[in-house]
């Protein structure tokens, strides 16, 4: 590849590049800045880079985004999530699947987000917030939140989507197996044993084997007719509806097993992500937080019911917060793509093949909306409908045919923890020298989140 022909003929990017490891120990020191000074290479548009010495294209116009995201097949484009990702999650994980079977699989996921299944879903995630808060007050602080928040949210998709089928002895070393495999996503790319990749590959087998069990004992319940308890069951739940035809391809058990696992790992980091930025932008926009509290006190007079499917749905401005809260500072700020052929991105430019095609949702979270930089939950409001006119931009969720079918779930979550955090806690924000910092681990996170936190007082 001739980079100096790209970079002074057709792309901007940076004047010179190290041979071989090109900007990897720029990304690796210091992660936000490296990827914020690609975007304002060009923005909105293209910029080049090498990583690792694999040619990359870092893409920043949200319409260029959204096209990238429209394409997924052996002849154009394919996921291409991290270094360690194929090792970790396997070769035939859902993420790294194009064509028919990938559109059947898909279209199979559709029982699992029924209004009826989302509210199952809520009164699950009402219960573990609540009892998550429990165990936090009974810690003294000041607290560092993150961590905490991620216990909470990998429980919630444990018991949300395999529920009663993960025992109590296996749940520990199920969620120690679980961690080591999104801790195998920030380690050096070599597979050995005792690395960490090695660590995350046997905790994707154990996770496996525990799946696969838990979905050949939910094909029983569902077959004797018994009401769906958790996401697999309500998967299997069309297995038990269409017997005596032929069984589509992912019927198996170890299959279900290993999609099961894709809805644990999706959810997990960019949720936690999204949580930590809840209670924080919350303590840093108290006047925001008394709308919120408003609207719970208006929708929710007994704070001690359950949050419901039916109020979630009226609650309008808590769902405006949370949905500036993802636009603000979207989870995954990118989703790298690996070009199988030759792939026309304008009229003027057409990346090699073997381009890594990096699509930024920082960057198409900016453009459009009005002072994109202040954080306003009244711009998805009736009166400013900046979700409407800016939909093609909200790109949080993907595009195309990988979009996150679980994004009512997500938002939902979101949601539901705002709501409780609004009425159950006062807290305030320990500020210090990183606060304003953010961090890839590798979504987005605060540079910390150190809370005291306090009961609040019921009116």
């Amino acid at each position: 590849m001739n980079y100096l022909h790209v970079h002074l003929i057709v792309l901007v990017g940076p004047g010179t590049v190290t041979p071989i490891l090109g900007g990897i120990v720029e990304m690796v020191k210091d992660p936000f800045a490296f990827w914020e000074r690609q975007r304002l290479y060009s923005f909105p548009g293209m910029s080049w880079n090498s990583i690792c010495g694999i040619f990359t294209v870092f893409v920043t116009d949200a319409a260029l985004s959204r096209y990238v995201f429209s394409h997924n097949s052996e002849d154009s484009l394919l996921l291409c999530l991290h270094p360690n990702a194929e090792w970790i999650l396997g070769k035939t994980n859902i993420a790294f699947m194009s064509g028919p079977q990938h559109k059947a699989l898909r279209k199979s996921f559709l029982a699992l987000f029924t209004r009826k299944a989302l509210g199952l879903y809520v009164l699950k995630q009402d219960a573990i917030i609540r009892q998550n808060f429990d165990e936090w007050m009974s810690m003294p602080g000041p607290l560092e939140v993150r961590p905490l928040i991620r216990d909470l949210n990998a429980f919630t998709s444990q018991m949300v989507f395999v529920g009663p089928y993960l025992d109590d002895p296996q749940r520990e070393q199920f969620s120690a197996a679980y961690r080591a495999m999104t801790d195998g996503f920030l380690t050096f790319p070599l597979l050995l044993p005792g690395t960490g990749v090695w660590k995350g590959r046997q905790g994707r087998k154990f996770v496996v084997k525990v799946l696969t069990k838990a979905a050949a004992r939910s094909k029983v319940r569902m077959a004797a007719g018994q009401e769906p308890e958790c996401l697999l069951d309500f998967w299997t739940k069309q297995d038990a509806a269409d017997a005596g035809a032929e069984p589509p391809f992912y019927h198996e058990d170890r299959k279900i097993a290993e999609t099961v696992m894709d809805f644990l790992f999706a959810s997990q980091d960019a949720s936690t992500a999204s949580l930590v930025w809840t209670i924080t932008l919350m303590a840093e926009h108290p006047d925001i937080l008394a709308r919120v509290r408003e609207e719970q006190a208006r929708l929710r007079p007994n704070l001690d019911a359950p949050v419901t499917g039916d109020v979630l749905n009226e609650m309008t401005f808590t769902r405006q917060v949370v949905k500036e809260i993802l636009r603000y500072r979207p989870p995954a700020p990118m989703v790298p793509q690996r070009a199988q052929a030759p792939f026309k991105l304008t009229e003027t430019y057409t990346a090699p093949k073997g381009t890594l095609i990096i699509p930024s949702l920082v960057s198409a979270s900016l453009q459009g909306y009005a002072n994109p930089e202040k954080f306003d939950p009244d711009r998805f409001g009736p009166e400013r409908q900046e979700d409407i006119k800016y939909a093609s931009n909200f790109l949080v969720f993907g595009h195309g045919p990988h979009y996150c079918v679980g994004k009512e779930y997500a938002i939902n979550h979101l949601t539901v923890f705002l709501a409780l955090l609004s009425t159950s806690l006062d807290f305030n924000r320990i500020r210090s020298n990183i606060s304003d910092e953010i961090k890839y681990l590798p979504t987005l996170y605060p540079g910390d989140s150190v809370f005291e936190m306090r009961w609040r007082a019921k009116k």
